[in-house]
């Protein structure tokens, strides 16, 4: 009999685990950033549902809210008024994948990326309601993203130390220059830089979109920046091959076989 119940477990299909991304978003602030002015409507870093980064038609939010591939599944304030004025919480079916957006207040920058590095070092511990399930994201996610201003070009921030056991991310840094002020985080802590930038830039949630849905197919280094740039080159009505410039990758083309 028992055997029977071996030979039933081996044979059986083993579900295959489930992917985390925590994104971690500094809301536009014409106010508490250095940043081209925008309009203040969309430049108001206490508005989530107006702003340019978060509920706009390029922001992080409404981009996967509207996405054919991501379903929201919750959206709250987790911690009144505190630094993080909304969380989103997506689910792709397909990919078997959740994705934790967390939008700061624009004047709570240098909170919001000293949050994504200790994500990256696997200290930061953060459980997002999702209807009845809880998503253990931060430091458990695969994958750790930023996407905003780019603080690091006013301010610096130490290296977090990383957790016992620490298991090296993926990681995506959305804004201007990126590869300058964030690949020495990145080497520290072995993360593997998915998507850098390596100009001003833009940061239109597209590009978040298209890179992390590559990532998740099991596209490489190469293939993920051109479903960037051509999300860019949209975006920004240029040509696929200018955007392409903008973008870099420490993740290695496949082998061919």
């Amino acid at each position: 009999m028992r055997a029977w119940i071996l030979l039933l477990l081996t044979l059986a299909p083993c579900a295959a685990a489930e992917r985390v991304i925590h994104v971690f978003v500094t809301l536009c602030d014409n106010a508490s950033q250095r940043i081209q002015p925008v309009p203040a409507k969309i430049g108001n870093g206490d508005d989530p549902p107006n702003n340019l980064y978060w509920g706009c038609d390029d922001g992080v939010k409404t981009v996967f809210s509207r996405s054919k591939v991501w379903k929201r599944v919750a959206a709250s304030d987790p911690d009144g008024e505190g630094p993080i004025l909304e969380r989103a919480v997506f689910y792709h079916a397909a990919a078997q994948a959740w994705l934790v957006a967390d939008g700061y207040r624009g004047k709570e920058i240098k909170r919001c990326i000293t949050e994504y590095l200790a994500a990256m070092a696997g200290t930061l511990k953060v459980n997002a309601a999702a209807g009845d399930r809880t998503i253990a994201a931060g430091g458990a996610s695969d994958l750790v993203a930023y996407a905003g201003h780019n603080g690091l070009m006013e301010f610096v921030l130490e290296t977090p130390a990383p957790v016992a056991g620490h298991k090296p991310k993926m990681a995506i840094a959305v804004c201007c220059v990126s590869r300058s002020f964030f690949t020495s985080h990145m080497e520290t802590l072995k993360a593997t830089p998915l998507l850098l930038t390596t100009q001003l830039m833009y940061p239109a949630a597209q590009v978040l979109h298209q890179s992390i849905n590559g990532w998740l197919a099991g596209k490489d280094g190469k293939a993920c920046v051109q479903l960037a740039a051509a999300a860019y080159a949209a975006n920004q009505k240029i040509s696929v091959r200018a955007a392409a410039g903008v973008f870099t990758t420490g993740l290695p083309e496949k082998a061919a076989k």
